[in-house]
């Protein structure tokens, strides 16, 4: 095969992000897997692995990397640092018409870039390969019980970006001691709801079924995990259908409201369409018996399936209040009528090594033997939403998107 050189860059969206698709043991895995493949670091004074890091494994860290044949990130690229002619795999937040990112797609067609959309990459039953859910579900669950903790007083942990890594966390995990019996319910069944529950097991949090949850009491903090069957029905009362559900989300309606009563933390993980019923109203929250307090929306889908979510947090400030009486947003822990709403959107930001390594682990696995490969089953090509500066035949939806910009 051809040799192709792979150029690591440094990210440049701002607020920064110190992920990287690959750590600098991967690097070495790939070249002696890849022998075709040469590998590139650009200078980064923000990653979490240092450029000392990959030196000392003998790989190559620069500040150019406009040789490179292949341009590997993370988050977007500021539109005035794309080269002209390269491929880029990054995840570029366009292919729903994201107006933030037109300028960024309009750049790379006007540059004759080829952009591979992470998001995009996908087996031959359609499921992504690669993704950071998991650690968005890892972070997002335990800055759900940090956020109760902090709520109600009980304990106080240290902020998962104040951790070294993921290790580092779990020792924040022996300061749940004083969790009353409480109840909290997991949304989803993808990679995200999966590092949640990795969090609440390690914890030492009882799992129970739907039915004990919704009916039986506890002396014991509990939680329980919920599939779209076990808060969505049909509106015609026929029986459930999954891939309907999926194909006509519109045909159903949501069951949450049975879990209003007995809920104290929801840990909103599952995917959401706009066309699907939301879990609650705003209404609901003037109902006498509406019991949650604390949102973990790890989902971040601004009015989306949790209505209480009116905007996304940050880092550095992960909470804010929602008021029910008067639907304003309000300071974090201002009143105890307040429902708290945990709503950061890059969670996986906040443990950028472990979730560099599991990303980078995906990448070598699933991605690289067709990049560096044939393609043979057009993995590369489906995730291509550029081409040689045009937009590919799958992704000829997007022309009115770039066409249509202004400046």
């Amino acid at each position: 095969m051809q040799p192709i050189t792979i150029g690591l860059i440094c990210e440049g969206k701002i607020p920064s992000d110190k992920r990287v698709p690959l750590t600098p043991k991967k690097c070495v895995e790939a070249l002696a897997s890849f022998p075709n493949l040469r590998l590139v670091v650009q200078s980064s004074p923000i990653r979490s692995y240092s450029d000392q890091e990959y030196r000392d494994l003998g790989l190559e860290v620069r500040t150019d990397v406009s040789a490179c044949d292949v341009l590997m990130g993370v988050k977007e690229v500021p539109v005035d640092q794309l080269i002209p002619y390269k491929t880029y795999l990054i995840f570029s937040h366009t292919v729903k018409k994201q107006p933030a990112n037109r300028k960024l797609l309009r750049a790379v067609l006007e540059k004759n870039i080829t952009l591979i959309d992470y998001e995009l990459l996908t087996n031959a039953r359609g499921e992504r390969i690669v993704a950071f859910g998991r650690y968005a579900g890892i972070v997002g669950a335990y800055n759900g019980l940090l956020t109760y903790g902090r709520k109600h007083s009980l304990f106080a942990l240290k902020p998962a970006h104040e951790c070294l890594d993921m290790d580092d966390m779990q020792e924040e995990f022996f300061k749940v001691k004083k969790l009353p019996p409480i109840k909290m319910v997991v949304t989803g069944s993808g990679r995200v709801a999966q590092g949640a529950l990795e969090v609440l097991n390690r914890m030492g949090i009882r799992r129970v079924s739907v039915y004990d949850y919704l009916y039986h009491d506890f002396n014991e903090p509990v939680y329980t995990q919920l599939c779209s069957s076990d808060y969505n029905r049909r509106r015609d009362g026929r029986v459930w259908d999954t891939p309907d559900f999926h194909r006509n989300p519109q045909d159903y309606e949501s069951t949450f409201g049975l879990f209003l009563p007995v809920t104290d933390l929801l840990i909103a993980c599952a995917y959401w369409h706009p066309d699907a019923p939301k879990l609650f109203e705003i209404a609901d929250l003037r109902r006498p018996d509406f019991r949650i307090n604390t949102i973990a929306d790890v989902t971040c889908d601004i009015d989306g399936s949790v209505p209480v979510t009116r905007r996304s947090s940050t880092i550095a400030e992960p909470a804010y209040d929602f008021n029910p009486h008067t639907e304003e947003l309000e300071p974090p822990y201002s009143r105890p009528g307040n429902i708290t709403v945990m709503a950061v959107d890059n969670l996986p930001c906040e443990l950028p090594r472990n979730a560099s390594r599991d990303f980078g682990r995906q990448l070598l696995d699933n991605v690289l033997p067709h990049l560096l490969g044939d393609d043979k089953e057009g993995v590369i090509a489906r995730a291509a939403i550029a081409k040689n500066g045009e937009l590919t035949e799958r992704y000829q939806y997007l022309v009115d998107y770039v066409t249509d910009y202004v400046a």
